[in-house]
C-alpha cells in the first residue's frame, strides 16, 4: 500500500504577509487528493498559525529569536526532517531557504528529500535593510544551485535573482494563486462596510492594503491623497492607523477583514516603490471586482493586464492621472472594467492552479516547464 509524500514547509515567521498568507493558502486549500503537510515556523507565535492548523495542517515552531539561536534551530530543523522523511522540503524566502539548506545537509536524508527554495520578492533595495538580510541573500545566492530548483513567483523576481548571481538548477515561476470563492463582488458586504466606515455610497474609493514599510511607499500615498481630494483613500495594514496625511487618506491599521474591505471599494491601489515580486493585494483587489491602479514595479503589469492601468513608481501626478480614468467612468464602463478584473485572475491566477503547480512539484518532482 503506497504512502502519500510528506511535504515539509519551512518559513522564517508566521505574521500577515504575502509569502506567509500564500503558505496558509496552499496548504489549506481543498483537494481531490490530499497529502500531508507540516509547516515548521522557525519562529514562534506567528498570526496565521492558528489558521493552518484550523485547516487541519500541522504547524511547529522553533522559536529562534536571534543569531546565536540558529545552530539550535538549524539541529532542531534537521531532526524534524530525519523524523517526518519528507518527499520535498519547501523553504519560503531567504532566511528559511538557507536554514532548510543547511538542516537538510545536516539530516542525512539530502539523497532522499527534495528542496525547493522560494523567492519572493523582486528588485530589493537592500540599503533600506539590515546587515543580516544583506549577508543571507549574498549566501543564498552563493548556494542557489544546491537545491533541487528555485521557485520564484514573478518573472520579474527570477530575473532580479539572477542579477544577484543565483545560477540553479531550475528556475521556474509559480504565479501566486488567489481564493476566489473568498475574495469576490460582494453587494451585501459593500453597503455594510461602507456604513461602518462613515463612506458615503457615492464616494469614490481607492484600498491600499500593505504593512508600513519603505517598500509600499505611503510617502506617494500621503501626496496622491493630497493631490485627489475627491477620492477617499483606505490604506489598511500594519502601522497604516499611524499615518499622518489629509482627512481623505484613513489609516485602518491590521484588518482581518479584508474580503468585505475590497468589496467596499472602487479600486485596489499599490504605490510600491520597489521590492514586489507577485502582488497579492493586487490580484485580490481585481478577483474581487476592482480594477487596479498598479506602479510598474515587479509583475504588476502582467497581472493588471488591461483590467487597470500602470504608472511610474514615486510619480504622485502619474498615478493619481490613472486614477482619473476610473474616477471618471460611467457606471456601465465601471461594470465592465469590474468583471474584466475578476476575469483576469479566474483565468490566469487562481488558487487552484498554483496548488496543482506545487503538488505536481512537491508530490512528484515535476518542475513547471519541464
Amino acid at each position: 500500500m503506497s504512502t502519500a509524500p510528506l511535504v515539509l514547509h519551512v518559513i522564517a515567521g508566521l505574521g500577515v504577509g504575502g509569502a506567509e498568507r500564500m503558505l496558509a493558502a496552499l496548504v489549506t486549500a481543498p483537494r481531490a487528493a490530499r497529502h500531508p503537510q507540516i509547516v515548521v515556523d522557525l519562529l514562534a507565535g506567528g498570526a496565521l498559525a492558528p489558521e493552518i492548523r484550523a485547516g487541519g495542517v500541522e504547524v511547529r515552531e522553533l522559536g529562534l529569536t536571534g543569531p546565536l539561536g540558529v545552530p539550535r534551530v538549524v539541529s532542531a530543523l534537521a531532526r524534524t526532517i530525519r523524523e517526518t522523511k519528507p518527499a520535498a522540503v519547501q523553504s519560503w524566502m531567504y532566511y528559511g531557504d538557507l536554514l532548510a539548506l543547511w538542516a537538510l545537509e545536516r539530516s542525512g536524508r539530502r539523497e532522499e528529500t527534495r528542496l525547493y527554495w522560494g523567492v519572493r520578492c523582486s528588485d530589493m533595495d537592500q540599503s533600506r535593510y539590515g546587515r543580516a538580510l544583506r549577508w543571507t541573500i549574498r549566501a543564498c545566492a552563493r548556494r542557489a544551485a544546491r537545491p533541487d530548483a528555485v521557485i520564484a513567483n514573478s518573472a520579474a523576481g527570477r530575473d532580479f535573482h539572477k542579477r544577484l548571481g543565483y545560477a540553479p538548477r531550475a528556475f521556474p515561476v509559480i504565479p501566486n494563486g488567489i481564493d476566489t470563492a473568498r475574495f469576490r463582488p460582494d453587494a451585501e458586504a459593500r453597503h455594510r462596510m461602507r456604513a461602518a466606515l462613515g463612506i458615503d455610497e457615492s464616494d469614490f474609493v481607492a484600498i491600499h492594503a500593505a504593512r508600513v514599510d519603505p517598500m509600499k511607499d505611503h510617502e506617494t500615498l500621503a501626496a496622491l491623497a493630497l493631490l485627489r481630494p475627491d477620492i477617499v483613500f483606505l490604506a489598511v495594514g500594519k502601522g497604516t492607523d499611524a499615518l499622518t496625511g489629509p482627512p481623505n487618506l484613513r489609516g485602518l491599521g491590521g484588518r482581518a477583514d479584508m474580503p468585505a474591505l475590497y468589496a467596499a471599494a472602487d479600486a485596489v491601489l499599490s504605490t510600491s516603490a520597489f521590492g514586489e515580486g507577485f502582488s497579492n493585494v493586487i490580484a485580490e483587489g481585481m478577483a474581487a471586482g476592482l480594477p487596479a491602479v498598479a506602479t510598474d514595479v515587479g509583475d504588476a503589469r502582467l497581472i493588471v493586464g488591461e483590467a487597470g492601468a500602470v504608472a511610474p513608481p514615486r510619480d504622485p501626478a502619474a498615478i493619481a492621472a490613472a486614477l482619473d480614468t476610473l474616477v471618471s467612468a460611467g457606471p456601465g464602463e465601471r461594470a465592465l472594467r469590474a468583471a474584466a478584473a475578476r476575469a483576469r485572475i479566474e483565468q490566469r491566477f487562481s488558487l487552484d492552479r498554483c496548488v496543482a503547480a506545487f503538488d505536481a512539484l512537491h508530490t512528484g518532482g515535476v518542475v513547471p516547464g519541464d
